[in-house]
């Protein structure tokens, strides 16, 4: 085997990539530039305002949430979360067999576990 020729090969090959790689940086450079000559531009007060919803903005910026509002949407996205993984498994139940209603099962009360934690510690009273 020709080992001159093999390395004569994968240097072509890492070359392909290389020439395909520059062309997609300069596909972006060039879209880029191109919305920066073509695109409008007149700036002017209104444009810099504040728009939420067709009301305008009144008061300051700033604006503190308490940290229960965190909380819910964790739970949420946590129980979302499960429900993403038991429903398919739930779908094929009788494929799987024991071991794996058991370690769904481990699933869910890992999780179950973490609720009851939260409703003991107050943590899903709304005050």
């Amino acid at each position: 085997m020709d080992t001159s020729r093999l390395g004569d090969t994968m240097l072509s090959e890492y070359a392909v990539f290389g020439v395909l790689l520059l062309a997609g940086f300069a596909f972006v450079a060039a879209a880029m530039a191109a919305n920066a000559v073509l695109r409008p531009s007149a700036p002017s007060e209104a444009k810099g305002s504040t728009y939420e919803c067709g009301v305008d903005p009144v008061g300051g910026d700033w604006a503190q949430v308490h940290i229960r509002f965190y909380v819910y949407a964790f739970l949420f996205v946590l129980f979302a979360v499960e429900a993403v993984f038991l429903f398919p498994w739930a779908a094929v139940f009788r494929a799987f067999g024991t071991a794996a209603a058991v370690e769904m099962g481990l699933f869910v009360g890992v999780l179950a576990l973490g609720l009851a934690y939260a409703w003991r510690k107050g943590v899903l009273r709304w005050r």
